[in-house]
């Protein structure tokens, strides 16, 4: 197996664990309560990359042999740990907001929602000074066309674990413009992990000060939490990185955006949830909103041909 398709593979994968994690967070609220999930899970994701950090140092010791002077150790250090901080704390609210959002809503409808931040980011790197193409901005209509179709229900309303999970969406935006910042700059890996840990401790805050978590239940939704963090926290992040190496960017994000259209799948197949058909035909346009604004530009085309 050539390492392009194997790329492409352990993309779709990840797609999939992301897709399906909605449903095992729809399921884990039957338990317990959405801060006490998340920093369970969120612990649990940051204990699992403590032995990827760890493999991964073994298997690219050169890393380590870099000299370095102490100066430029400290400037590095302080770089993981600001970034890390920095995408613990996004993280902590845009998983929040989701985790009560889909309280209120399907996990279909959760993660298509969730997905316009592929078409939030662009908007919102306008705002910092970044170009943006004309194609783009069609997206944002279809999208809000898709969201209307999906999520409004009598009349110009919406129901409030939608709008809990739009708002979500721009919390994943924020969180996606911090780690593009940080990432050329330190281990992403190694970010992860901190960020994990920030967003778990965090939560354990509110959740000691408004939840009264029992063991009993925690323990009932084993599964959820071992799945959604585990698996969705510290696994696919992985698979992605590793992944992203071997395979074009463009295709890279057409694949990860799969996880909207697995959730919705998801949502049916394990849940039982009802998509009606308009909500279907929103979720479509939803979709091509996603593929459109992830299709590389005329420019780009010709730059990769020139560069085969």
């Amino acid at each position: 197996m050539n390492k392009k398709l194997r790329g492409n593979l352990l993309l779709l994968l990840t797609a999939l664990i992301w897709g399906t994690s909605f449903v095992a967070q729809r399921a884990g609220m039957d338990y317990i309560e959405p801060f006490t999930f998340n920093g369970i899970r969120s612990l649990i994701g940051g204990i699992v990359l403590i032995p990827v950090i760890f493999f991964l140092g073994k298997m690219n010791p050169a890393d380590d042999k870099e000299e370095s002077t102490e100066e430029e150790k400290k400037s590095e250090n302080k770089t993981l740990i600001l970034g890390g901080i920095s995408c613990g704390v996004i993280l902590f609210v845009a998983s929040s907001l989701q985790q009560f959002g889909v309280v209120y809503t399907t996990a279909g409808k959760a993660g298509f929602i969730t997905a316009l931040y592929i078409v939030i980011v662009p908007i919102l790197s306008f705002f910092i000074g970044k170009k943006i193409r004309p194609i783009v901005w069609l997206c944002v209509l279809l999208s809000l066309a898709g969201l209307y179709l999906l999520c409004m229900k009598d009349g110009l309303s919406i129901n409030k674990g939608d709008f809990l999970v739009l708002l979500c969406a721009f919390g994943f935006s924020i969180h996606i413009l911090v780690i593009d910042h940080f990432s050329p700059k330190t281990d992403g890996v190694k970010m992860s992990c901190i960020q994990f840990f920030v967003c778990g401790i965090i939560s354990l805050v509110p959740m000691a000060i408004f939840e009264t978590p029992v063991w009993s239940d925690i323990l009932d939704c084993w599964f959820p939490i071992l799945y959604t963090g585990a698996i969705s926290c510290g696994v696919a992040y992985t698979l992605q990185i590793i992944a992203q190496k071997d395979t074009d960017p463009t295709i890279a994000s057409l694949l990860l955006s799969l996880e909207s259209v697995l959730a919705a799948i998801s949502g049916v197949l394990i849940l039982h949830e009802q998509i009606s058909p308009r909500e279907l035909i929103g979720c479509i346009v939803m979709f091509a909103a996603i593929i459109i604004a992830q299709l590389p530009s005329k420019t780009e085309r010709l730059s990769a041909k020139n560069h085969e």
